[in-house]
C-alpha cells in the first residue's frame, strides 16, 4: 500500500499508484484518493498533471457509485474541490469533464458531509467566469433545495450564497429566487455573526435587486429581527464595518434606488449611501475599492439632478475622481515580476480611468455648473481626448460617455471642445467602432453638429455625411436615430451644397424607409430633417425642383397614416415650409388631395394641427408674392376663407393670431 504521506511526484511513473484508484478494495481506493488529495494541495503544477493524466473521470465515477462508502465519495469530492482551486484552465477542464452536473446530483445525498463537500467545490467553480451557472436553473426546484441547505452549517451558508450570487444573471433568475423565498433567507444571513456569510449574502442580494423593480420592492419591505432590510444595510455601511462590507451594502441600496424601491430623497440614500460611496473613492482606499465605489456612485447619480449636485460638492469628490486618471503604478520589487505585474498594473489603470469617466459622465449629465467644475479640474479634457484613443474598448466607451455628457453644455461646445479639437478623435473613434461605442459617439456627434458649435464645419469636411447616412441603415434603432438626428442638426441653417449632399447621399428611398420606421423617434427626426432641408426660399425651390414629387408623396404618407398628432404636426409644418417657396408652392396648389387635407386639419380638434394647417395657408396666400391672387381665388372657392371666419371666434390666443394673419393676406373682393 502507498503511504498517504508519500508525495505524488515520487510515484508519477508508478503504474501501481494509478491502479490503486481503480482497486475494488475500498480501503486501498480510499488511501489512494487521500494521497492524491494531499499531493495536489497548494501546487498548480500537480493539479495540472493530475488532470492531464485523466484522473478526474475516475473521481467522478467514484462519486456517482452508490455502492461505495460515504468516505470515498467525500474524499473524491474534496479532491475535486482542491483541483478547482487551481488556474482558470484547470477549472475549465473540470467543467468540460462534467464535474458540475455530478456535484449537483450529489446534493440530493443524505450525507451532510458529502453535501458540504459538493457545495464547497461548486462554490470554487462558480467563482470562475467559465462556470456553467445556467445549470442551477435547469431544474427550477434546485434553487429551493439549495436554500433548504442553508440552515445546516455556516459552510453551507457561505457556499449557497456564493453559488446563487454567481448564478443570478437575469430577470428570470431574480424572480425565481425571490418566489422561492431567497429574500427572507438573505435577510437572516445579513444578520449573521459571521463576516464570511454576510459578504456573499450582500453580493447575492445586490444581484437580485439589479434593475428589478419587483424584487427590489420585496426587499425594501422585508425584515428580520424587527429591522427592515434597508435599515440592516444602512447598519452595515457604518464606519466600524470593513470598507468591503460598506461598499457591498451601498451597492445593494443603490440598486434598490435605481430599481424604484427607494426614492432619491430617502435619508438612506442622501445621508448614508451617497456619503459612503464618496468616502470610499478617497485616495487612502485600495484601488479596487475606489474603482467599485466610483462606478457605483456613477450608477447612483446617473439620472437624478439633486444627487448629482449633492455628490459634486461632497468631500472634494471631483478632484478625487480626477486622481484616478493620474494613477501611477508602484515600482517593481523584483525583475521576475515585470511581465505579470505590468499586465496587472495596466488593467488597474484602465479600470480606474473607466470608473472616473463613468462618474464624471453621471455627475455632469444635467447641470451646467457641475460640467464647468469637471472640465476645469486637472486638465480633464486632455484625459478625455487621450481616453478616446485608449487601447481598451471599455476605457474608450467610458471616455466617450463622459464627452457626451459634457457636450450638452453650449458654453463648452464653443470653448473647451473647440480648443481641444475634440471632433478629431471622435470622428476617428466612429470608424469601425463597436455598436455600443458607436451609439454614444454618434450621440455626442449630434451635439457637436448643432448650429452654434464651431466643430460643425470641420466635422462636415471630414466625411460626416457619408458616415451618418450609413448609420440610418443600421439594424439598431439607436444608431438609426442618432444618424438621422445628426443629419437633422447638420441641415439646420446649412448652405445649399450641404443640404444637397445630404439628400443625394441619403436618397429619397431611404427617407421613405425612415418615414415607415417602427421607432417613432426615428420618424420624428426624419420629418425634422425634411423641415430643415426645406428652409430658405431658394433652397426650398431648388430641392422641390429636384425631389418635389417624392417629398409630397412622403408628406401625404404621414398625413394619411395612423400617426400621433405630434407626427402629423411635423408633416403639416413641412407643407408650410414648402408653401414658403416661390415655385415650390405649386406642388401644393396642384395637389387637390393635399389642399383638401389642409382644410380638414383647419377644423381639427387638435389646436396644434389647426395652427400648422393655417400657417401653411398663410404662406400660400401671402399677398406680396407673385401669383397670390390666383392662389387666393382658388382657396376661396374651396371655402378656406369661410373656415377662417369661423375660426376667428376661437378662445385660443395663438390660433387666433394665426387665423387673423391668414385672413389679412386675402385681398378684398
Amino acid at each position: 500500500m502507498i503511504s498517504i504521506m508519500q508525495p505524488f511526484m515520487d510515484v508519477e511513473s508508478s503504474r501501481s499508484y494509478i491502479d490503486e484508484l481503480y482497486s475494488p478494495d475500498g480501503e486501498k481506493c480510499l488511501q489512494a484518493i487521500i494521497c492524491l488529495k494531499n499531493s495536489v494541495i497548494g501546487s498548480n503544477r500537480q493539479k495540472g498533471h493530475v488532470i492531464a493524466q485523466g484522473v478526474v473521470p475516475r473521481l467522478l465515477q467514484l462519486l456517482g457509485d452508490t455502492t461505495l462508502s460515504p468516505e470515498i465519495k467525500v474524499e473524491a469530492t474534496i479532491t475535486l474541490g482542491s483541483l478547482a482551486k487551481g488556474t482558470e484552465e484547470h477549472i475549465k477542464a473540470l467543467v468540460d469533464l462534467g464535474v458540475v452536473p455530478m456535484l449537483i446530483n450529489s446534493l440530493l445525498s443524505d450525507d451532510s458531509r458529502l453535501i458540504e463537500a459538493c457545495l464547497c467545490c461548486l462554490r470554487t467553480i462558480f467563482q470562475s467566469p467559465c462556470a456553467p451557472v445556467e445549470l442551477i436553473y435547469q431544474d427550477e426546484n434546485l434553487p429551493m433545495h439549495l436554500l433548504s441547505l442553508v440552515p445546516n452549517s455556516v459552510s453551507n451558508q457561505v457556499c449557497v450564497m456564493t453559488i446563487l450570487a454567481a448564478a443570478c444573471k437575469n430577470v428570470e433568475n431574480q424572480n425565481l429566487l425571490c418566489a422561492q423565498g431567497a429574500v427572507q433567507t438573505l435577510a437572516a444571513l445579513l444578520c449573521s455573526p459571521h463576516y464570511k456569510v454576510q459578504m456573499p449574502s450582500l453580493c447575492c442580494l445586490a444581484n437580485m435587486c439589479f434593475q428589478n423593480q419587483k424584487v427590489s420592492s420585496v426587499v425594501s419591505t422585508a425584515s428580520f429581527g424587527g429591522k427592515s432590510v434597508p435599515d440592516i444595510l444602512v447598519g452595515l455601511m457604518s464606519r466600524d464595518k470593513t470598507s468591503e462590507m460598506q461598499l457591498a451594502s451601498a451597492k445593494c441600496v443603490t440598486y434598490m434606488h435605481r430599481a424604484g424601491a427607494l426614492s432619491a430623497e430617502d435619508p438612506k440614500i442622501l445621508f448614508k449611501t451617497l456619503p459612503c460611496l464618496v468616502r470610499l473613492c478617497m485616495k487612502d482606499r485600495p484601488c479596487s475599492e475606489r474603482i467599485t465605489a466610483a462606478e457605483t456612485l456613477a450608477y447612483l447619480t446617473e439620472v437624478d439632478t439633486e444627487l448629482q449636485r449633492l455628490a459634486s460638492i461632497s468631500n472634494h469628490l471631483v478632484p478625487t475622481l480626477a486622481e484616478l486618471l493620474r494613477y501611477q503604478p508602484e515600482p517593481l520589487l523584483h525583475p521576475n515580476q515585470a511581465a505579470q505585474r505590468l499586465e496587472q498594473e495596466n488593467k488597474t489603470s484602465q479600470d480606474m480611468k473607466q470608473a472616473a469617466f463613468r462618474a464624471f459622465a453621471s455627475l455632469g449629465a444635467n447641470d451646467e455648473d457641475i460640467r464647468k467644475k469637471i472640465i476645469d479640474t486637472d486638465n480633464l479634457m486632455d484625459h478625455i481626448v487621450s481616453g478616446l484613443q485608449d487601447p481598451s474598448p471599455k476605457v474608450r466607451l467610458a471616455a466617450v460617455r463622459c464627452l457626451h455628457s459634457l457636450s450638452r453644455s453650449v458654453q463648452q461646445l464653443r470653448t473647451t471642445f473647440q480648443d481641444h479639437s475634440v471632433w478629431r478623435p471622435l470622428m476617428q473613434l466612429l470608424q469601425g467602432a463597436s455598436d455600443d461605442i458607436l451609439t454614444v459617439a454618434s450621440s455626442t456627434l449630434c451635439n457637436l453638429l448643432l448650429e452654434f458649435s464651431p466643430s460643425k464645419e470641420p466635422i462636415l469636411e471630414s466625411g460626416a455625411v457619408d458616415l451618418l447616412c450609413s448609420l440610418t441603415r443600421r439594424k439598431d434603432p439607436a444608431l438609426r436615430l442618432n444618424g438621422i438626428w445628426a443629419l437633422m442638426n447638420m441641415a439646420f441653417q446649412a448652405e445649399q451644397k450641404i443640404k444637397s449632399q445630404i439628400l443625394d447621399t441619403l436618397g429619397t428611398d431611404q427617407i421613405f424607409r425612415l418615414l415607415s420606421d417602427p421607432e417613432v423617434n426615428v420618424l420624428m427626426k426624419t420629418l425634422g430633417l425634411l423641415r430643415n432641408l426645406l428652409s430658405t426660399k431658394p433652397h426650398i425651390d431648388q430641392i422641390m425642383g429636384r425631389h418635389g414629387n417624392q417629398i409630397m408623396q412622403a408628406v401625404v404618407l404621414i398625413l394619411e397614416g395612423n400617426h400621433s398628432a405630434e407626427v402629423k404636426e411635423q408633416a403639416l409644418c413641412i407643407l408650410a415650409n414648402i408653401g414658403d417657396g416661390e415655385s415650390a408652392k405649386e406642388y401644393i396648389m396642384a395637389n387637390e388631395d393635399v389642399l383638401k387635407k389642409l382644410t380638414d386639419y383647419m377644423m381639427h380638434s387638435n389646436v396644434k394641427l389647426q395652427i400648422a394647417a393655417i400657417f401653411c395657408i398663410s404662406n400660400l396666400v401671402w399677398r406680396e408674392e407673385p401669383g397670390s391672387s390666383e392662389r387666393q381665388a382658388r382657396l376661396r372657392e374651396m371655402g378656406v376663407f369661410k373656415l377662417l371666419q369661423q375660426l376667428i371666434m376661437t378662445s385660443d390666443n395663438l390660433l387666433f393670431d394665426k387665423v387673423k394673419t391668414a385672413m389679412t393676406q386675402f385681398s378684398e373682393t
